[in-house]
């Protein structure tokens, strides 16, 4: 049986975003901003962060995997889906539901400066204290987490759980038999 450990609640979620939206404002003001989101896991943070951002700007979405239907990144990572609109001239802010090794951001950074991106930032809602650290650091990150698997808020195990309003950690809850 699977068990959901909340570790960041709803309400510090939301306060986070709307701090992390007006450090984007002030400092894309005057700039043409093209939000990056990266699904799908980012989705539900790329929604409400849109709503804290008072200054115009643009989303348009990528597809990236490295995950599959397991708790370990296979390290290789798949574009699964580029953008619809043109980043060229843009000021791009990559939106990640999570940074581990920054290996799907490099990847994502390669191709959006091969398109012509002003520049390219970005903004992940956790970013993992792993051994490794990634090569890429978030230019603008929600929360800093421990290595453990994350669902909820986006984030899914084989498409599950991405509809909890809150962060938490799954783990594998032993069955008591009678």
């Amino acid at each position: 049986m699977i068990r959901i450990d909340p570790l960041i609640s709803e309400s510090k979620i939301q306060e986070r975003v709307k701090e992390l939206g007006l450090q984007i404002s002030e400092e894309y003001s005057g700039k043409e901003l093209m939000l990056c989101g990266v699904l799908n896991g980012a989705f539900i943070f790329l929604a409400d962060l849109t709503r804290n951002i008072s200054i115009p700007h643009v989303i348009d979405f990528m597809g990236a995997s490295s995950y599959g239907n397991s708790q370990v990144s296979s390290g290789k990572v798949q574009i699964t889906k580029y953008l619809s609109i043109s980043p060229k001239g843009k000021h791009v802010l990559v939106v990640e539901d999570i940074v581990e090794t920054a290996n799907t951001y490099a990847k994502i950074h390669e191709y959006l400066q091969e398109e012509g991106a002003k520049s390219v930032k970005i903004c992940s809602l956790v970013v993992k204290n792993s051994k490794e650290k990634p090569g890429f650091p978030a230019d603008y990150k929600g929360f800093e987490v421990e290595d453990q698997f994350l669902v909820g808020y986006g984030m899914d195990f084989a498409g599950q759980y991405r509809q909890l309003p809150f962060l938490g950690i799954m783990k594998q809850s032993e069955s008591k038999d009678n």
